[in-house]
């Protein structure tokens, strides 16, 4: 009886783990399914004449992989000074890149939301940050094309 007791939970358990490997979708023929959604993808890029980064009136993280690393440096937080602007420092310079990268404002007119004053222990201010890094960016742009 004991043995019966733990064979029959082990028995269980490997065909629990067991099912979905034998209830695969192979499609019967070994091979598995081709990805139909990239071939729509390629062809409306070929006609874009824009870059491949995203614009200003994209969502945040679309943005953020794209230009994030240019505003690296920039407060994330959101601090009482900036309680009144839209977004973290981050975010507002993320948006300047884009700008910056399709060409729709200058840097410095781009970050101009971005704050002026140095924070403590930083290297320098946000603005600062977010002009460097629209410098940069635009170099990139110009190596790339």
């Amino acid at each position: 009886m004991n043995a019966l007791k733990t064979i029959v939970p082990i028995v269980g358990a490997l065909a629990l783990t067991a099912a979905p490997a034998l209830a695969g979708s192979d499609n019967g023929n070994g091979t598995p399914p081709t990805n139909q959604g990239t071939a729509h993808k390629q062809a409306a890029q070929t006609h874009s004449t824009k870059t491949n980064t995203p614009g200003p009136k994209a969502s945040l993280p679309s943005k953020a992989k794209a230009y994030g690393r240019y505003c690296k440096g920039t407060s994330k937080l959101r601090t009482a000074a900036a309680l009144g602007t839209h977004g973290t420092p981050f975010s507002q310079c993320v948006t300047a890149m884009a700008k910056v990268a399709h060409s729709q404002a200058a840097p410095k007119t781009a970050c101009s939301t971005l704050s002026h004053k140095k924070a403590k222990g930083a290297k320098r201010s946000d603005f600062s940050t977010c002009v460097n890094g629209a410098a940069k960016l635009k170099a990139d742009l110009k190596k790339a094309s």
